[in-house]
């Protein structure tokens, strides 16, 4: 928790209402193409637009992916949901109402463990429901004028409710972080934030510390990072408590987050739910989802984070660390898990050169975790680790090699190889030539081997550089240093 507010006598009460699109072909009540980025107002079409005649037709992908997601928290998923109109009137919103499911929705009383500063919690999450997604406002467009793309209207996607139970802007970065790391695991939600298929409206209140009842709360609307999320409620808590210490009264309204500032703005005062004036749809029929339709989308699906980083720790030996490292985004987890395969090596040495050399290169391209931008593959990867299991190469030498397989001056999955010959750079293993080697080294520095032998035991590490050194770095490390202390010690 923000020690400022702890010290303060004052206590946020936060709840998060998460917009995650679900990653559909088609709109969740028409043929539409729910593509993003293409020319405005092109995927709008007369379902979206409700134009006079026209019906809606349910997506049963939606329901597969939003069930999908309430498998994935534990909560229970609703054998009967309806569809509702929530009625509200902006330029974005074609109908005049969205269409939401506001008394029946399809997941319930779900949860998720978060962990700040090693401490674990559980947040309740109150509901997910299907709805439509609204257009787009472009305020940037036009000077002095607001463009209106539709495109986005009709995009299916889950609203996700959680219970007022999250206490600062850490822990609701935490929550978010875990919730989109599990959306992007099943495979229902791209996650792309900047595009806008995952975003985040945070209700904040503050109250006294010890108090039962909750405070006025205001909706900071549709921030789309986690950094935004972070700023904005830590902004939200301290104007709120500075207002109430000054005497004022917080009202309940509808705020919008501005990075340039780090500030929160009024926009308008916030609606209670009967303003909406929400009653079933009357052209969409209840949405039932039979028990062997549900057992069906819990046998297929997938290995969750905290499932796959504890199996990581039994399968394969590695830390708590290293397996929760790994499974942070499904794709690496893939892609170790497919290098350890390949290669046969020890999984603790593919772990290391996946998460330092690997990840390091990413981070050093700007590229972070994206693997698609890797010009390494995991058979690549793979077949060199080989190289150093069977001793062909030394890991020294195997980061020149990771380099120049890096910089492409070879492809495919047999690289390495094809830079190991190339380069001659397979490793010495003949003892004869290591022992050559270190009786010249001896012969070359008598004054250190005298000091050595004199008790600095420290030298031993300058006879390794020098015998490696006369080597090209081709010894095998092991050998050099058994071989050397058994000359060295006369």
């Amino acid at each position: 928790m923000d020690t400022s507010v702890q010290d303060s006598g004052w206590e946020a009460v936060i709840g998060l209402e998460v917009h995650c699109q679900l990653n559909t072909e088609s709109k969740i009540f028409s043929a539409a193409a729910t593509h993003f980025g293409d020319e405005p107002n092109t995927h709008a079409c007369a379902v979206d637009l409700g134009l006079p005649g026209v019906l809606p037709v349910f997506n049963h992908d939606a329901l597969t992916k939003a069930a999908m997601f309430g498998l994935a928290i534990d909560a229970t998923i609703a054998e009967r949901s309806m569809f509702d109109r929530k009625h509200y009137f902006y330029a974005d919103l074609p109908k005049g109402y969205q269409i939401t499911q506001w008394t029946y929705p399809i997941v319930a009383r779900g949860h998720l463990d978060i962990e700040v500063d090693g401490i674990t919690k559980r947040i309740g999450v109150t509901r997910a429901h299907m709805e439509e997604d609204a257009g787009k406002s472009l305020h940037d467009a036009y000077p002095h004028m607001t463009g209106i793309d539709l495109n986005r209207a009709g995009t299916p996607l889950i609203e996700i409710v959680s219970e007022p139970e999250i206490r600062s802007a850490a822990e609701a970065v935490a929550y978010l972080k875990k919730l989109h790391q599990i959306v992007v695991y099943l495979g229902i939600c791209d996650g792309n934030m900047a595009e806008g298929n995952f975003r985040c409206d945070a209700n904040v209140s503050v109250r006294r510390r010890g108090a039962t009842e909750f405070g006025t709360r205001t909706e900071s609307k549709n921030i789309n990072s986690f950094r935004y999320v972070e700023r904005a409620i830590e902004y939200e808590i301290s104007r709120q408590i500075e207002v109430l210490e000054a005497g004022g009264k917080i009202i309940q309204e509808t705020r919008q987050f501005d990075p340039g500032t780090g500030e929160t703005r009024s926009l308008r005062v916030k609606e209670d739910a009967n303003d909406y004036r929400y009653f079933p749809d009357p052209d969409l029929l209840p949405v039932i989802l039979e028990k062997d339709t549900l057992a069906a989308i819990r046998a297929a699906m997938p290995e969750l984070p905290e499932a796959k980083a504890a199996r990581f720790q039994s399968q394969y030996g590695l830390s708590a660390y290293d397996a929760t490292t790994l499974t942070a985004e499904r794709a690496l987890a893939d892609y170790y898990e497919a290098v350890v395969k390949a290669s046969g090596a020890d999984p603790k040495l593919c772990a290391n050169w996946v998460m330092t050399d690997l990840l390091g290169a990413l981070n050093k391209a700007g590229a972070e975790v994206d693997l698609a931008r890797s010009p390494i593959g995991s058979a690549a990867l793979a077949g060199l680790i080989k190289r150093i299991a069977d001793n062909t190469i030394s890991g020294k030498i195997a980061k020149d090699v990771f380099e120049a397989m890096w910089n492409d001056e070879a492809k495919g999955d047999d690289a390495a190889d094809a830079i190991i010959k190339a380069k001659g750079l397979v490793q010495i293993t003949d003892t004869g030539a290591i022992e050559a080697a270190i009786d010249k080294v001896i012969a070359d520095n008598p004054s250190q081997l005298a000091d050595y032998r004199g008790g600095k035991d420290r030298l031993f590490g300058f006879f390794v550089g020098q015998v490696m050194k006369a080597t090209r770095g081709k010894a095998n490390p092991a050998l050099v240093n058994n071989l050397l202390k058994a000359k060295l010690a006369g």
